[in-house]
């Protein structure tokens, strides 16, 4: 039996038929991802299908006595409340009860009175006949899984530990059936990689709104895409959802492409005007009425955003340099003696869990900080400009072509004067939008918004802070190609592994207690480098431990550091520097290969292999260091 379905389902707002008729079916044990453009109604289906929405038209059946939980995309909690009260604060009836014995707790550990204790063992005796203790146990054992402070309060938390919360509420209920919205916005890679593990692992059905597409590869078996008011199934994954789909678009655009010419031909025949009176042929006078009425009603794709990126005027081939920088605050320290050198066209991912610094590396890079240690040297000629992922710039009265040029109805994008309607237009916002203001707007068009201001000022430094927050995915990889061509210089933090894959050529990762390396390539070189080092170690323990277990007890086998050198291994020592030195240029070579960001789009394959190289490059120049290192020991 399902655990929902919805049929002949109609919801418009204004003209815009949100769904058309549409169907569907969620049955246990699915993992569904709902994609679509922005703007083409996901929301507004799962508030429907969460009965938080109505429907103007056709069924919605819920198998009865089966829980649903909904968690939308910015959930509103009172910021007053603590985690507990929040959590608890979901589950029903029994709610009440929670609150009250949770708040008698900590009275009673104030105020231990006769009357106090009357009063928690009355609620002790509600809780029972409600089956509370049970629910009482599921909060806590929720809060404890998701690592969360029962204490803490909401107005505390970070926009990733309000998801969680959410999250963990939803999941407190026990559901049958999870909806979500964007759970993956906020949440850091640790937050995103722990949800793919909780979706896998939840054993009821979950429908969910994300445009994560490594998200969408680990947890979906079948994908749902809203597109124009229809509702399209898609079995498998969501890298054969993008096989089916590129070959449909294709067919439809021959097919559309063969009506309108059908359509011309008729037209042209029905302007004879004196032939077709005529020949009387009223039906194909009447199928014309037809074609043209069916023309009228097909709904076109929704366009792409016109995406143009302007570099200004060339910063110096030197973007930044720090030399054993050092910062910390309240007596934890962020960034611990990084060193690092920054050239003109890097790009540049920063990866790390919530709260772990990124935004203070970023200040130490760019100047707008100042060290506690170490030094920091800037190039010539920066123009910075800011992607901010809380859209804090965004003034909430302020209308669309306000945001974009104050004081003037026209905008200079690379040397063109257009109209800032016009502009407006190419991010997909309709002319009569452009009045409108920016608290109108959803997620993903404040973050069009954002990115339309962002390109009409030329930068040669860009600093993108969680640009792919509710794009869609369409516009997403044309933000990637865009970039990816991009002259000047990126930062990019985000927590889209896939994106920072397409698009950086280098990485600065946070290793803990102020620790930050840097890395070739993205988020999987990363990983791949952080694998091979951990292999590495392993290996060079293991040789260790055998001849220690070879050895009697009494004279255990070691090796002095005054051996003389063999033959073989002064020859070997005498040829170490000039290959180093070769793999080190072959290394250079690659890295400016790779830093050209339109190798990535126009020889995808030939970038894998040189990031293939780079990696074991690396792993080869740290076999020779350290060889080196014991050659030279063993010369002294």
């Amino acid at each position: 039996m399902p655990l929902l379905t919805l049929d002949d389902a109609c919801l418009a707002y204004g003209h815009v038929a949100l769904l058309d008729h549409v169907s569907m079916q969620i049955d246990n044990g699915e993992r569904i991802a709902l994609i679509g453009r922005n703007g083409s109604g996901k929301s507004s289906l799962l508030r429907a299908l969460a009965g938080t929405t109505a429907l103007d038209d056709g069924r919605l059946w819920v198998q009865p006595g089966a829980r649903l939980a909904y968690v939308p995309q910015e959930p509103a909690f009172d910021p007053e409340r603590t985690i507990y009260e929040t959590i608890a604060a979901g589950l029903g009836r029994v709610s009440q009860l929670l609150l009250a014995y949770h708040e008698a707790i900590h009275a009673l550990a104030q105020d231990a009175s006769p009357e106090r204790l009357e009063q928690l063992e009355e609620l002790q005796a509600q809780l029972e006949h409600a089956d509370g203790w049970r629910i009482h146990t599921r909060v806590e054992q929720a809060i404890t899984r998701f690592a969360l402070d029962a204490e803490a309060r909401i107005g505390t938390l970070s926009g990733g530990g309000i998801k969680r919360v959410a999250l963990t509420q939803a999941l407190a209920m026990e559901p049958d059936l999870l909806l979500l919205d964007e759970p993956t916005n906020h949440l850091d890679l640790d937050g995103i990689l722990w949800l793919e593990t909780l979706i896998r692992d939840f054993r009821g059905g979950v429908l969910v709104i994300t445009h994560d597409r490594s998200f969408l590869d680990a947890i979906a078996t079948r994908v749902l895409e809203l597109d124009r008011g229809r509702l399209n199934s898609y079995p498998g994954s969501f890298a054969a959802y993008q096989e089916r789909k590129t070959a449909e678009l294709a067919a439809e655009a021959q097919q559309q492409a063969r009506f309108d010419k059908f359509l011309a031909q008729e037209e042209v025949w029905i302007r004879k005007g004196v032939e077709a009176r005529r020949t009387r042929n009223e039906g194909r006078v009447l199928r014309l009425e037809g074609l043209r009425r069916e023309r009228a009603a097909r709904r076109e794709r929704l366009g792409n955003v016109e995406l143009q990126l302007v570099r200004g005027e060339q910063s110096g081939k030197l973007v930044a340099e720090l030399d054993g920088v050092s910062k910390g605050f309240g007596g934890r320290m962020v960034v611990r003696d990084f060193s690092c050198r920054i050239l003109r066209g890097d790009k540049i991912g920063l990866i790390g869990p919530n709260g772990a610094g990124k935004t203070t590396l970023l200040k130490l890079i760019l100047g707008e900080l100042a060290p506690d240690a170490g030094r920091v040297r800037l190039g010539t000629r920066l123009e910075v400009a800011y992607f901010d992922q809380f859209r804090s710039a965004l003034d909430e009265e302020a209308t669309l072509a306000e945001v974009i040029s104050p004081g003037s109805e026209y905008v200079e994008i690379g040397g063109q004067r257009k109209h800032v309607i016009g502009y407006l237009g190419e991010f997909l916002f309709a002319p009569e939008r452009a009045r409108s203001p920016v608290k109108s707007l959803s997620g993903g068009e404040r973050n069009r918004l954002l990115l339309a201001r962002l390109f009409a000022r030329p930068a040669n430094v860009l600093v993108l802070d969680e640009p792919t927050n509710d794009l869609d995915i369409e516009t997403l990889e044309l933000l990637e190609s865009l970039l990816q061509d991009y002259a000047g210089t990126l930062f990019l933090v985000s927590h889209d592994r896939r994106f920072l894959d397409n698009v950086v050529t280098q990485s600065i990762v946070a290793e803990g207690d102020g620790v930050w390396r840097e890395y070739a390539g993205g988020y999987e070189d990363w990983l791949a480098a952080r694998a091979r080092a951990e292999r590495m170690r392993n290996e060079s323990a293991a040789p260790a431990v055998a001849t220690v277990a070879k050895g009697s007890p009494a004279a255990p086998v070691r090796r002095e550091s005054g051996n003389k050198l063999s033959y073989r291994e002064t020859q070997e020592l005498a040829q170490l520097p000039d290959r180093i030195t070769a793999l080190e240029a072959e290394q250079s070579l690659i890295a400016q290969r790779l830093a050209s960001g339109s190798i990535y789009r126009e020889t995808p394959d030939e970038a894998r292999a040189l990031q293939a190289r780079a990696t074991l490059l690396e792993a080869e120049l740290e076999q020779l260091m350290s060889r080196w290192e014991e050659l030279e020991s063993r010369t002294a």
